[in-house]
């Protein structure tokens, strides 16, 4: 039996928030089925062509492409409440599948992370909580027995081996970054599971084998959540890098609405993530904050002489071609080399 490669999969490559969601909206149209993977302490952020913003824990962020698949893998956590109201906001109920394995949080689990939140800087979404009565085994809900009457249960992982096999296009999309693994990381300051490219595929079913691409996404000033959430190498301030700039600038997280705390690049962790998940490709955002004049730009010829050679610099240094370019914020703000490497 011949294995058809069609799957991509979308990781990050520093510590969570380096726009995969934007990444993700963008690729959209080239994928018949997407599944999510992880949980709602992870966030992607959509707009779409007329400048809404989705902020998305549960729904993939494939789903502006009306024709694409969409589905929640069996490793991944669902809180109802928020599943329920990202449904009905991106009018996606008809096209989801969920799969019957997947792990619900409650109230209970929300309730037991207030001390994680105060000595991690945890988001508190009651994912870490969930995930041990998972493996205890202890009065553990799974989506057949929760929202069964309410959304289609499917096995997922048949679903997407079935449309790998007739040669359809998956997107596995990954969350958070590869510093916050929970084996990989800077424990204890980590997520409640592994970030790789590896276990988000295992979350979804899939063989490693259909693996076509892997893109990992970096960010030129990593972020870290707010508070005290473990090391961030070459921290700044965002006063201090929108002074650098010339123009104010301060995020906050999808998930918590916190302001993030801001580092400057950081090779070592990105070489580290690049040879644990041996990506085929980088997707590198925020290169405005980088180069300011060089914001929304959309062509490689249109970049400034620095920007360009800090780029090929950069895929010098890092071996793996960077292939997709983020100088803004909108999805029409990206500059797509794949054509042309």
């Amino acid at each position: 039996m011949s294995t058809k490669r069609t799957v991509t999969v979308v990781v990050g490559g520093q510590f969570g928030s380096e726009a995969k969601g934007k990444v993700i909206s963008f690729l959209a149209r080239e994928f018949d089925i997407a599944v999510r993977t992880g949980s709602p302490n992870a966030g992607h952020t959509v707009f779409d062509d007329e400048g809404e913003i989705y902020r998305l824990q549960q729904i993939p962020a494939t789903f502006l492409n009306k024709d694409c698949i969409l589905c929640i893998g069996a490793g991944a956590l669902i809180n109802p409440e928020i599943l329920r109201k990202e449904v009905e906001k991106t009018m996606t109920k008809g096209r989801l599948f969920i799969d019957p394995q997947a792990g619900i949080i409650e109230e209970k689990h929300l309730a037991q992370e207030g001390e994680l939140v105060k000595k991690i800087g945890s988001t508190g979404k009651g994912c870490g909580a969930a995930l041990a009565d998972r493996i205890w085994r202890k009065d553990f809900k799974l989506a057949k027995e929760v929202l069964a009457d309410e959304f289609a249960i499917a096995d997922v992982a048949q679903i997407i081996n079935k449309g790998i096999d007739e040669g359809k296009t998956v997107m596995v999309e990954g969350t958070q970054g590869f510093g916050l693994s929970l084996y990989h990381g800077i424990y204890p300051f980590v997520t409640s599971r592994d970030t790789t490219a590896a276990n988000f595929l295992a979350e979804a079913g899939i063989s490693p084998l259909t693996i076509k691409d892997i893109i990992l996404v970096i960010r030129t000033y990593p972020i870290r959540v707010a508070g005290p959430s473990g090391p961030l190498p070459n921290e700044t301030t965002w006063q201090a890098l929108s002074k650098k700039i010339g123009k104010d600038v301060q995020e906050t997280t999808t998930v918590t609405g916190k302001i993030r705390r801001v580092g400057g690049f950081d090779i070592d962790i990105v070489k580290k993530a690049i040879q644990m998940n041996r990506p085929t490709q980088i997707a590198l955002q925020f290169l405005n904050y980088l180069f300011p004049g060089d914001e929304d730009k959309t062509a490689w010829d249109d970049l400034s002489n620095d920007a360009r050679d800090y780029i090929q610099n950069l895929e010098i240094e890092l071996d793996v071609p960077i292939t997709l370019i983020g100088t803004g914020q909108s999805n029409e703000a990206m500059i797509d080399r794949r054509g042309i490497l």
